[in-house]
């Protein structure tokens, strides 16, 4: 989709004013119901729009993105707007600064047309936790949209954008990328610079993109993609453009199944939509290897240890004092402007697992706790490298479910912490996963989406994209 707005906008057949126009005004006709956005940049992406028709009628070449249309997640900063992370505590917080990801895109010219919505500090997997109010998914707008990145998901999906930025913690682009009928893509970590980016959990956020097609999903990853020297957890990797190395791919190609993901819990309906693209596969020349991976078992309990405990790190900072709500005017101490502050401006599940990771962190269950769960992280990291020993790449349900209904399972959080069962794994041992459309099921009358999930090997993007975009075109 991306290449192909991009030769209409080259040959001017189509100007990026006009195709930013299209797309605000769809903002404008389905937004008030989907709420995907959270801030629209209108007269921003206007500005942008008209600057490319003006290189373009100039005779510049134009880069892939360029002119062309997106959506951006709203815990990454862009200068001189709201950053609010769809939290209470920095509601009238405007960045000073460009995240890295932004500064890459502004080099390639991308037109932003607003920030999307999502679960407050990305603590969530339905977009019901937003300060703001929930997503509604696009398909149907009596279910969620997935979460975290719900707002991107939805603008994507319901052709509010052409693609989107969304980070990913434990599923958080490819879980609403499933509900949505589009892909979501999470890089290896370290891939994609998380400066800009408002930490949840440091050892698990990555950005990533969502987008229509695997091949929209390489463009945008060759832009954001690279050594930064603001974020020491990013490596340099001499790739060659991962979108003119794409060929659809599965020929060959040994893809395994982890058994433990199918299993109890499953939703039958989605287990034969996956089930048919794995045969389709196999018609088409793939091998499929069942695999038994233990370890992944444990990819749950250990980033709910890990992660709450970064959480309680990371949200430290805002306090009422060096950043966000203040509340002092109610408040007699400093100690109740802290309480205060942060009991206004922090929703419940923001609550929960900064007190849940300011307990495991304390003196005596630090050991107990997240040391081990680090441990058993290794553990993890090793089951994936003999499975890649075996296999290209793995493939499970992105999620065991179709979207559920809004407040289904607000009320139970181990019940929507399952959901991420399937996505978890990927993060804990830090490689690239991939969620693709592989089919419908059909529920009440409307067509719910089901997503297919890739993960490959550590550093090998390309191959798993190759194989992505092979299944794509079945």
């Amino acid at each position: 989709m991306i290449k192909e707005l991009h030769k209409k906008l080259q040959s001017k057949q189509i100007t990026s004013m006009q195709l930013t126009k299209q797309y605000l005004d769809s903002i404008e006709e389905k937004d008030g119901e989907i709420h995907g956005y959270l801030n629209v940049l209108k007269d921003r992406a206007l500005k942008n729009a008209q600057e490319v028709d003006e290189k373009i009628g100039k005779g510049g070449d134009l880069e892939l993105l360029e002119g062309v249309p997106c959506a951006i997640k709203d815990n990454m900063c862009i200068a001189g707007t709201k950053t609010t992370a769809a939290s209470k505590i920095l509601e009238n917080y405007v960045a000073p600064y460009d995240a890295t990801v932004i500064e890459k895109l502004n080099q390639k010219g991308a037109v932003y047309l607003g920030k999307t919505n999502l679960d407050e500090f990305a603590m969530g997997s339905s977009t019901e936790n937003s300060a703001f109010g929930v997503t509604k998914n696009p398909y149907d707008n009596e279910r969620v949209a997935g979460g975290s990145s719900g707002g991107s998901a939805a603008a994507v999906g319901g052709n509010m954008a052409v693609w989107a930025l969304g980070s990913d913690t434990g599923g958080s682009t490819r879980q609403p990328a499933s509900f949505c009928g589009v892909v979501g893509f999470k890089p290896t970590y370290g891939r994609v610079s998380r400066n800009g980016l408002i930490a949840m959990a440091s050892s698990y956020d990555q950005i990533g993109p969502i987008t229509k097609t695997v091949e929209d999903a390489a463009i945008v990853f060759d832009a954001i993609c690279g050594k930064d020297e603001k974020d020491n957890t990013t490596v340099e990797k001499e790739d060659a453009s991962f979108v003119e190395n794409l060929k659809p791919d599965l020929k060959g190609k040994k893809i395994g199944l982890v058994k433990e993901f199918f299993g109890n819990g499953l939703d039958g309906r989605v287990e034969k939509v996956v089930k048919e693209m794995l045969e389709k596969a196999e018609k088409n020349g793939a091998e499929l290897v069942e695999l038994e991976m233990p370890m992944l078992k444990h990819s749950l309990a250990i980033y709910y240890l890990m992660m709450p405990s970064e959480v309680s790190s990371n949200l430290a900072r805002l306090d009422g004092i060096r950043y966000g709500l203040n509340e002092s005017k109610k408040s007699k101490s400093i100690l109740d402007v802290y309480l205060k502050s942060r009991k206004a401006g922090f929703g419940d599940e923001s609550k929960r697992r900064i007190i849940l990771g300011t307990y495991v962190l304390s003196s005596g269950y630090y050991d107990a706790y997240y040391k081990k769960a680090q441990s058993v992280r290794e553990l993890v990291k090793e089951e994936f490298a003999d499975a890649f020993e075996k296999v290209d790449v793995l493939v499970s349900p992105t999620s065991p479910t179709p979207a559920f209904k809004i407040g289904e399972k607000a009320q139970d959080p181990l019940e929507m912490y399952l959901t991420d069962v399937y996505t978890v794994s990927a993060n804990v041992g830090m490689i690239p996963a991939i969620s693709i459309p592989a089919g419908v099921v059909v529920e009440a009358g409307k067509k719910l989406p089901v997503g297919l999930q890739l993960m490959g090997k550590w550093w090998d993007e390309q191959n798993m994209l190759n194989v992505a975009a092979g299944f794509e075109q079945l």
